[in-house]
């Protein structure tokens, strides 16, 4: 990977951190599948914590380095949390993800088996 690339990288890795671990509206949108808004709250907490806290990033969960993935299990259930970007009006891609002038975040957590 070149400077730039490197660069790039480390800019969307450090917004899409900051919305992983804090859910600060300012940061991004947060939003939960179905399959795990029907799981029971003491769960869904727990799920929300494992998030915030995940680390176990590696090249198979995050080829370019943007922490923009990642998988993880409770009670022998795996879930995927994800963050896409987003134009500011939501209604296509974000031209620069390294802006969070033009970026809006969308942090997704889901059941492996909604993806």
């Amino acid at each position: 990977m070149d400077i730039a690339a490197c660069d790039r990288a480390g800019r969307i890795r450090e917004l899409n951190d900051q919305l992983r671990t804090t859910f600060f509206l300012r940061h991004g949108r947060v939003l939960i599948t179905s399959g795990v808004d029907a799981l029971p709250v003491a769960l869904k907490t727990g799920i929300v914590e494992k998030v915030k806290a995940f680390e176990d990033f590696e090249r198979g969960n995050d080829p370019h380095q943007e922490h923009d993935f990642g998988s993880f299990a409770i009670e022998g259930q795996t879930f995927y949390w994800k963050i896409d970007y987003y134009a500011p009006t939501l209604d296509g891609g974000s031209e620069d993800p390294t802006d969070p002038d033009m970026t809006t975040r969308v942090l997704t957590i889901m059941l492996a088996e909604e993806y």
